[in-house]
C-alpha cells in the first residue's frame, strides 16, 4: 500500500489548516471595530460566535481521528456553555453513527484480503451497501455460513495513517476550540487520550478478544446484551447482528419512562464491565448502544477497553463516600494513601482539604440522595467549577492523577454526560451502594 495519504485525507487536513488563519482575521476584524469605536464585549461574543461555527462546521465535514474527536465533544457537550452548541447539537449528534462510506469494490478488497479468496463462502450473503459508518471502519449486515446474521465491521484501508494526520491537525487547532469553549473543554487533553487509543482501536483481533470475555460476562443477562464474537482479523471483525433500536432516538424522542430506564442500563453497565469482565467499556457515546426489542442494553465496540483485573479501585468509591459524609479530612486521608496527592509548596500536605471537598461535591452529588436527576445544567456546573472554581489551579496543582486512571475518569465523565443529555432521574446512589467497591463501606 502507497504511504500517500488519500486525497479525501488532504482535503481534510486542508479545511483544518484554514482555521487558524479564519481566527486570526475575524480577530483583527474584531480589533478594527474596537478602534473604531465598537463595543469591547459585543465584539468579542461576535468573534467567538462566528469562530465557534466555522469550528464546528469543519468538524463536522471531517472524519476519521475528527470523526473521533466529535463523537467525544457530542457526549460532553452537555458541559458546554448552551448558547455555543445549541445550534450545532443536531449536527454533532449525526457524528456519532454517520461518516463517509468505502465503495463496494474497496470493501471486497478488504474480504479478500483478510478472509480468503472464498470469503464468499463464509459470508454467502452480504449487503454492500453499510447500515453504519464510524471513524475507521463501516459495518455491513450478513449472513455467516451456518446461517447466523452478522454484523461485519470492515476497517478502511489507510484508516491509522488518516487517523494520525487528523489528530495531528486537531491538536494543533485545539487551543481555538478551547478558546470558544470559554475554556471548559480541555481539547489538548482529549485529543492526547484519543492518540493513546488509536492504535488499540485499529487491532480489531485485540478488539475480538475484548468484546469475547464481555459477552462471557454478560451472557444471558436480563439487562444487557453483548453480541458473541464469530471471526476476527487485523482488519475484519464478524458478530453476531445487533438488533434494536439506536439510544439516540430515545434522547431525541424518549419518553420520560423510557429516558430514566436507560440512565439505570447505562450507570448499571459501566460499574458492572469492572466487577465482572476486569474490562471497562471506554467508548460511551449513544452510536454504540442500542435497545433491543425484548428491552436490553445491546453494546457494541469494545476498541478502546480500560483493563482493571480487579475491578475499579476502592479508593474511588470510599473518596466519594466521603464527599457524600462533608469529611474533607476522610477525603483527604483517602486520595494520600491512593497517591494521588503531590506534596503541597512547604513540603507536606495541608490538614484543611475543603479546597478538595469542595472541587469533587458537585461530581458526587448524585450519591448523595435516593434518586438523582442528571440535567445539562448541573453538568455545566459541575464542569465549569472544575475549570474556573477559586480551587481550581490548587486542584491542577496538587492533584497527580496515575495514567491507568486518567480514562477512567475520562470515561465517568462522559457517562455522566449522557445521563444529562437524557435528563435521566435514577437512583445512582443505589447502584453505587451495590457495584461501587468502598463506597459501601465493604
Amino acid at each position: 500500500m502507497s504511504g500517500e495519504l488519500p486525497k479525501g485525507a488532504v482535503r481534510r487536513s486542508l479545511k483544518v489548516a484554514t482555521l487558524p488563519l479564519g481566527f486570526a482575521g475575524r480577530t483583527a476584524f474584531g480589533l478594527a471595530r474596537r478602534i473604531a469605536g465598537g463595543a469591547e464585549e459585543a465584539i468579542r461574543a461576535e468573534i467567538e460566535e462566528r469562530t465557534a461555527k466555522q469550528l464546528f462546521a469543519v468538524i463536522g465535514e471531517l472524519k476519521g481521528g475528527a470523526q473521533k474527536f466529535a463523537q467525544v465533544l457530542s457526549v460532553m457537550e452537555s458541559g458546554l456553555p448552551e448558547g455555543l452548541v445549541k445550534p450545532y447539537r443536531a449536527a454533532l449528534t449525526s457524528l456519532q453513527e454517520a461518516g463517509p462510506a468505502l465503495p463496494a469494490r474497496a470493501v471486497h478488497q478488504v474480504l479478500r484480503e483478510q478472509l480468503g479468496e472464498d470469503w464468499r463462502a463464509d459470508l454467502p450473503e452480504f449487503a454492500d451497501k453499510p447500515v453504519a459508518t464510524a471513524s475507521i471502519g463501516q459495518v455491513h449486515r450478513a449472513r455467516w455460513r451456518d446461517g447466523t446474521e452478522v454484523a461485519v465491521k470492515v476497517q478502511h484501508p489507510g484508516a491509522g495513517e488518516a487517523l494520525a494526520s487528523d489528530l495531528g491537525h486537531l491538536t494543533r487547532i485545539g487551543w481555538i476550540l478551547d478558546r470558544v469553549t470559554g475554556g471548559e473543554m480541555n481539547a489538548k487533553e482529549i485529543l492526547a487520550e484519543l492518540r493513546e487509543r488509536m492504535v488499540e482501536e485499529l487491532d480489531y483481533v485485540q478488539e475480538a478478544e475484548s468484546q469475547r470475555v464481555f459477552a462471557k460476562a454478560f451472557a444471558d443477562d436480563p439487562d444487557f446484551f453483548v453480541p458473541r464474537v464469530v471471526a476476527g482479523t487485523e482488519r475484519v471483525l464478524v458478530t453476531e447482528w445487533l438488533a434494536g433500536e439506536p439510544v439516540s432516538a430515545v434522547m431525541a424522542d424518549g419518553t420520560r419512562e423510557e429516558r430514566d430506564r436507560l440512565g439505570l442500563l447505562l450507570a448499571r453497565f459501566s460499574l458492572a464491565g469492572p466487577e465482572r469482565a476486569g474490562l471497562l467499556h471506554a467508548d460511551p457515546h449513544p452510536g454504540n448502544y442500542r435497545l433491543t426489542p425484548d428491552g436490553r442494553l445491546g453494546v457494541m465496540d469494545f476498541g478502546a477497553v480500560a483493563r482493571l483485573p480487579d475491578g475499579l479501585p476502592p479508593w474511588i468509591g470510599r473518596a466519594m463516600r466521603a464527599c457524600v459524609d462533608d469529611d474533607a479530612a476522610r477525603l483527604g486521608e483517602v486520595m494520600r494513601e491512593a497517591g494521588m496527592l503531590k506534596p503541597s509548596a512547604g513540603g507536606a500536605d495541608a490538614d484543611d482539604f475543603g479546597w478538595l471537598l469542595g472541587s469533587f461535591e458537585l461530581m458526587a452529588r448524585p450519591l448523595a440522595t435516593e434518586e438523582f436527576t442528571f440535567d445539562r445544567e448541573w453538568m455545566r456546573e459541575m464542569m465549569g467549577r472544575a475549570a474556573f472554581s477559586d480551587d481550581a489551579e490548587l486542584i491542577r496543582a496538587r492533584l497527580r492523577m496515575p495514567p491507568e486512571y486518567a480514562l477512567v475518569q475520562r470515561v465517568w465523565i462522559s457517562e455522566l454526560g449522557m445521563l444529562s443529555q437524557l435528563g435521566a432521574r435514577i437512583a445512582y446512589r443505589a447502584e453505587a451502594e451495590r457495584a461501587l467497591p468502598g463506597f459501601a463501606g465493604v
